[in-house]
This record gives C-alpha cells, structure tokens and sequence, in this order.
C-alpha cells in the first residue's frame, strides 16, 4: 500500500532557485528552514566556504505588508546610516552589528519571482540561540542596551522620513475603534463569555489614551524606532555580548514609548504570553532594572526630559494595546494572530491584563528605579 505523499510548500521548492538571483559569494551546500517566525518563510543558507557564515533568504510576507520595495528601502537606509556611524566608533564590527542586506543580480534590494513573490537576503550573523524571555540579568541588560544603541544610532537619520511600513501600527485609538467595531459585530458569538475582558478593556483604554495625548501635545519627539522590539529581535553571541538588532520590518517614525514598553512587556514577564496560570505571571522587576539600565546607558543626550519621565507608562501602555489587540481578535474569530487552541487569543489577553495590573501595582517602585538610573547616567 503506497502512503499519501506530504505536499511540498512552494516556498521550500522556489528557494535554491531565487537564491541563485541574489549576488551571494559562493555557491548553496543547503537551504533549510530556519527559525520559528509566524511572518515570513526563513531559510538559512549554507555555502561551500568554510569560512563563510551563510544567509538568511526570505520570502516576504505580502499580507500583511502591503509595500514590500518601500520597507526594504527603510532597511537599506537604516542599515547603511547605522553602519556609518559604526565606522567611526573604535573596536565596533559593523559586519556584526548590523544586518547586511545581499542585493539582488539586478542590484535591487529584493527578488520579485515569477509567482509574484518577493524575497529577500542577508548575510547570516552566528549567534547564541535564545528564547522568548532573558535568561539572566545580564542578557536583559545586553538586550536594553542593543535597542538604546539603535535609537541613538538612527536618531540623526538625514530626511526624508522612513516610509510607514503597516499604518497605525502602534496607535491606540485605532486599536480601541478596533475594539469596539469587534465588540459590536461579535462575529464570533464570543462577547459574553469575555465579559470580564471586555469590562477590563472598557475601563483601561480611554484613561491610558489621554495620558498619550497629552505627551504628544507637550511635544512628544517623533523619532526612528524600531517598534518590534521582542527580546528575541536581539542577536547575543556565545560570550554573552550583544551583536544585533534584527527584524527591521517595522522600523518607522514611532515615539521611544513604544520601544521601550514592548520590551518590558515581552522582556520582564516572568510567565509566557500566553500562559494558562495567571498566578505565573508577574513583573520581574530584576528584568526591568538591568534592561533598563542597558537602554539608558546607550541615550545619554538623546532622550528629553519628557520621554524619560514617561517610561514607566510606556510599559503599560503597550501591554494594555497588546492585550487588547489579543482581545479584539478573539471576539473577531482569530482571524489575525495564529492560535494554536480555541481560545488562545482570550488567553493571551489575559496574561497582558494581569501583567498590566502587575505593573499598577509596582508602578511607584518602576519610577524608583528609573530614577535612580536617570541620576546615576
């Protein structure tokens, strides 16, 4: 009896031929599948040159990124600018420390195949593997230093603006209309049975809102920034010392706020985003100080007075719009975020609430140790 035979995905049968397009030193050994990102279809690439650490080919997502040459544009502007202003500084390795993007044989930053697909390549940076969450305090602090470095490198970007790669990415009254639009429509039959989620969303929203309001009337800086800034966007060698900041998709205009928040929210949970015991999830506040303390050594002159006072707020901010996408996709019927069980979007708002409530209640301890940290850099 013959068995069915597997599918073969079309991007895994595409990629040693759009490889061959990209102007690459050497020829493919291996092209494998590589990482555990839900956006894009990653290979790692292995070339003949024992010396040579490979690439990274993608093929990029045009869902959910609708202008795939302005995005890859940023990332050209972005990793150049960084890389000259490496150049100048003794001991660095811009090789390293920053993304190298492979052009393509017609010298474009990108591949459009004959499917209509784009893809992409870099050269491949070794590194230590990691996971969601830092291991110990001086990986927090590697982490917050590398996404510090990146704010201070970009913050004098010459014009004109980066492109805005996914409009409104990171405002919240957007999300909030979102939210309410779900909540009304109810495709998915599921409001009441998230009435407690629903009140919680309903209560935190309009009051975080018009404390971002203000910031932005009190002239809030518009800055570079990265705006995905989960620990493991982070490249740490086998030493222990941070090389990279990867995953530039969303680099765009955006406030440090919504750097610095993300990362505390993904960083500095002591439980995972999508844990089934809430009794798990708590602020490490270890986290957040050494995170912390390697963002603020890096944006010393960079930072103004009404950014840094605003920090601790950033990090409930985001945890709130992040919970609260969570929320809004559930009572949608899951039609963004991938779950992998019924009611996983549910689940992972909860965990962003608690951790919300986590960070009320430690909020005068947070502003302490910022503080402490603004004194002593």
């Amino acid at each position: 009896m013959t068995g069915k035979k597997t599918p073969v995905n079309p991007a895994d049968e595409a990629a040693p031929g759009v490889f061959a397009g990209f102007a690459a030193d050497g020829r493919a050994t291996s092209i494998e599948r590589y990482g555990a990102g839900h956006i894009h279809e990653t290979f790692r690439v292995r070339v003949r040159d024992r010396g040579h650490s490979g690439y990274i080919l993608q093929r990029v997502n045009g869902r959910i990124f609708a202008d795939i040459p302005g995005m890859m544009d940023n990332i050209v502007r972005v990793t150049e600018h960084m890389r000259r202003r490496l150049d100048g500084v003794p001991g660095s390795d811009p090789a390293r420390e920053v993304l190298t993007v492979v052009p393509a044989r017609d010298g474009a930053s990108f591949l459009h195949d004959g499917s209509g697909e784009y893809w992409r390549c870099f050269v491949f940076i070794d590194h230590r593997e990691l996971g969601a969450r830092p291991g110990t305090p001086a990986q927090a602090c590697e982490a917050g230093r590398l996404y510090g470095r990146f704010l201070a490198l970009l913050a004098d970007l010459p014009a004109p603006p980066l492109r805005v790669t996914i409009p409104r990415f990171h405002d919240l009254a957007r999300r909030l209309d979102d939210f309410r639009e779900a909540l009304d429509m109810n495709r998915a039959g599921r409001r009441d049975a998230a009435a407690a989620e629903v009140d919680f969303a309903a209560g935190h929203g309009e009051p975080l809102l018009a404390t971002l309001e203000d910031a932005r009337r009190r002239g809030l800086p518009l800055r570079v920034t990265h705006n995905d800034t989960k620990f493991n966007n982070v490249l740490i060698d086998s030493g222990g010392r941070g090389l990279c900041v990867i995953d530039l998709d969303t680099v765009m205009p955006g406030h440090v706020l919504y750097d610095f928040g993300d990362a505390i929210r993904s960083a500095a949970n002591a439980g995972r985003e999508d844990e089934e015991d809430l009794g798990r999830v708590r602020l490490n506040l270890e986290v957040f100080r050494d995170f912390a303390a390697g963002y603020l050594g890096e944006l010393r002159g960079v930072l103004t007075a009404g950014e840094a006072g605003l920090l601790a707020f950033a990090a409930r901010l985001m945890t709130f719009m992040i919970g609260l996408r969570f929320l809004s996709d559930h009572l949608d019927g899951d039609r963004y975020f991938r779950c992998g069980r019924p009611g996983h979007n549910l689940q992972r708002a909860r965990v962003q609430f608690r951790l919300l409530e986590e960070m009320e209640r430690h909020a005068p301890e947070m502003e302490r140790i910022l503080a402490g940290l603004a004194a002593t850099s």
